[in-house]
């Protein structure tokens, strides 16, 4: 898949608009940014037209204003710490597409930045209203999408503007589409996935889709009890998606029919109650005792997953495998992420929780490439194509 990038458009003396993903985490009381990967991810592509002269116009959302001005949720903060990480001016916007954006937009010289405020207070945004996506449009003479973790959103400010600028991909989606692609069209073999995550029915597409490309499936976290029952284990009380037993005993006869190893839980941390301090043990998966629940793989399963991870040439991670915020029952999580930092080949993390693992763990920088985006890297993944680089032109 090969996008025109942002290296293939002239920038300099152009307003661009690069629609990026700045809904960083922060902090209720005090309105500190607790997170600034999604900041310092896009930076190379800030930088790269900066630094050639184009006049860039940002624009973002910051979690969930439901299409209405309210300053709890404004883009201010975020300009505030852009403008320290970068070598240029930063400027904030009143407003998306109003007088102050215009006007800023238009008084913007070379080299310098604006950041419009919350492009999410306008409704027309999620509905992707094209008269919106024609005014941020009129912004700018150039569109550039950079923001991955929204690529699965056909939004005005995602996909919409398309319609009506020259369009590239910046380096962030470049990179994503680069490597999940080649996971996906042309792995490094043997070629291995997990999932983990507490449902099964948000795997779905994902494990139908990787099924067809894998050597070995890994599956933990709370989706494996439903794989067991479909074994005719007994569960005690873990979670189960009662509507999906047949699925996953489809899925593992196709597995065996394939040829692929679909390696499940053999041993399971098992609790009194769904508590960071109930009272556990470790059980092998086909004997959890009725009254208890599994909140996280044993040592034994950790030792067959990691065995599997290591020796991989490409290996692609969604989902963690037990109560991964109860630090009682982390460890098949940590096991996974330490097995894939020390794997030589390819370490993709999908990204939502086991990105935010990997983060906290501290083997980030031990893998080839994490992503930006939960939902986006799932849908990337189950081989969906989503809006945000479909209205990328082909080069």
């Amino acid at each position: 898949m090969n996008k025109v990038s942002i290296e293939d458009i002239a920038v300099k003396g152009k307003k661009v608009l690069v629609r990026v993903d700045f809904n960083v985490p922060m902090d209720k009381a005090t309105g500190e940014i607790t997170d600034e990967n999604r900041i310092t991810a896009a930076l190379p592509t800030i930088k790269y037209l900066y630094e050639n002269g184009a006049k860039v116009i940002l624009c973002s959302h910051l979690g969930r204003p439901k299409g209405e001005f309210n300053m709890k949720f404004s883009m201010a903060p975020v300009s505030k710490r852009l403008a320290e990480l970068v070598d240029t001016t930063v400027y904030q916007a009143a407003d998306v597409v109003g007088e102050d954006a215009k006007a800023k937009a238009a008084a913007l010289k070379d080299g310098e930045i604006l950041l419009l405020e919350n492009v999410r207070f306008h409704a027309e945004e999620e509905k992707n209203v094209p008269e919106f996506a024609k005014a941020l449009a009129d912004l700018a003479e150039v569109y550039v999408n950079d923001a991955f973790g929204t690529a699965h959103r056909a939004h005005a400010s995602t996909a919409g503007v398309a319609a009506y600028l020259p369009t590239a991909c910046g380096y962030l989606i470049e990179k994503e589409v680069a490597v999940m692609g080649k996971a996906l069209e042309n792995p490094d073999r043997p070629f291995v996935a997990i999932l983990g995550g507490a449902k099964v029915k948000d795997k779905i597409g994902v494990i139908n889709n990787l099924l067809e490309k894998v050597d070995t499936l890994i599956i933990g976290g709370g989706m494996a009890y439903t794989f067991l029952k479909a074994k005719g284990y007994e569960i005690g009380q873990s979670l189960l998606d009662e509507e999906r037993i047949d699925f996953a005993k489809e899925l593992m006869a196709k597995a065996e029919a394939k040829g692929v190893k679909l390696l499940l839980p053999i041993d399971t941390v098992v609790a009194k109650e769904f508590a960071a301090d109930a009272e556990n043990k470790i059980v092998m998966s086909d004997a959890i005792p009725a009254d208890w629940q599994g909140l996280d793989i044993g040592p034994e399963t950790q030792k067959l997953f990691g065995d599997a991870i290591v020796n991989a040439g490409t290996v692609v991670w969604n989902g963690p495998m037990g109560v991964f915020e109860f630090e009682a029952f982390a460890a098949g999580t940590k096991a996974v992420a330490a097995a894939m930092a020390e794997c030589k080949g390819n370490t993709i993390v999908g990204g939502g929780d086991s990105a935010a693992a990997v983060e906290v763990l501290g083997f980030k920088d031990k893998m080839t490439h994490v992503s930006t985006g939960g939902g986006a890297s799932l849908e990337f993944l189950e081989g969906l194509e989503l809006p945000g680089i479909a209205a990328i032109p082909n080069k």
